[in-house]
């Protein structure tokens, strides 16, 4: 594989949706009482980005070190336990994405570093998140809430009510990818010593976990549309459904590598989703 292919790996193309869906939506959501501001906006998406890749490649170099990737690995290839790249060539890309996020301005940086020290704890350190089945909670919070709010408060200077239960929404679905690359590892993860909360609780969990954070995401427009008395256009996502409820079925009848498929189609949930909702928030205002 040449070195470009390897990047990729690293990288993970299929998760970034997780980091662009939320300040998507969270610039929709700011257009409400501001005009866009193109750069912050720009620089919001792509320190997200950044953050996200920051995260993955963390996750390749730090679960090699700590013999998580073995060769009998179900999951995408890892580019370091394969020696398509050495630690120290991730850890380069680590840098890099640290200064880009550094130089894309002050508000990144005050929204970034928190999430930046967390997507490195997530796999390092001597309380390594995911190991300790805390990677939910790490992946709601950064891909929810504060994603949205902060590029909301990035436009406007505020935070609106409706910045937050986007942010719930968003961190409930972003979570649901977690839940199928852990229910994908459980048996690899437990060997390790990866406690996470398939591991710890098994299959029929994770199953309960992704249909409960669906039902919560969908609950957020409607809940919205009858608290605020918003246009019936906010309840957008809703056609969505039938895609999302599809690929929940799929989560139930598939096992080892072939998650690798649902768990893209799950991403792709987060970014419909987040489209849809979006639209409904411009075409309502």
């Amino acid at each position: 594989m040449n070195i470009v292919g390897a990047w990729l790996l690293a990288i993970r193309p299929k998760t970034l949706p997780a980091a662009v869906a939320p300040v998507l939506l969270g610039l929709a959501v700011a257009q409400q009482s501001v005009s866009i501001a193109v750069g912050p906006a720009i620089a919001t998406l792509l320190g997200a980005l950044l953050l996200q890749i920051a995260s993955n490649l963390a996750n390749d170099v730090f679960d090699n070190e700590k013999g998580a990737d073995r060769a009998d690995r179900v999951g995408p290839t890892r580019v370091v336990s394969t020696g398509l790249l050495s630690a120290s060539d991730v850890k380069l890309g680590l840098a890099a994405g640290a200064y880009l996020i550094r130089v894309a301005g002050a508000p990144i940086a005050v929204i970034g570093v928190a999430a930046a020290i967390s997507a490195i704890a997530y796999t390092a350190g001597p309380f390594a998140l995911a190991y300790h089945g805390l990677g939910e909670v790490f992946v709601f919070i950064f891909f929810g809430p504060v994603a949205v709010t902060g590029t909301v408060f990035i436009q406007t200077q505020q935070v609106p009510d409706l910045a937050w239960l986007a942010g719930v929404s968003q961190g409930a679905l972003a979570v649901n990818i977690l839940v199928v690359n852990n229910l994908r590892d459980r048996t690899e993860d437990e060997r390790a010593g990866k406690r996470t909360l398939a591991v710890r609780f098994g299959e029929r969990f994770c199953l309960i976990q992704y249909a409960t954070l669906l039902a919560v995401a969908y609950l957020v427009p409607i809940a919205w549309w009858g608290l605020a008395q918003a246009s019936g256009l906010i309840l957008a996502p809703l056609f969505s459904l039938p895609f999302a409820l599809g690929v929940f079925r799929k989560v139930c009848r598939t096992r080892g590598a072939g998650l690798n498929a649902v768990l893209a189609r799950t991403a792709q949930i987060v970014l419909i989703f987040s489209l849809l909702f979006a639209t409904g928030i411009v075409a309502s205002s």
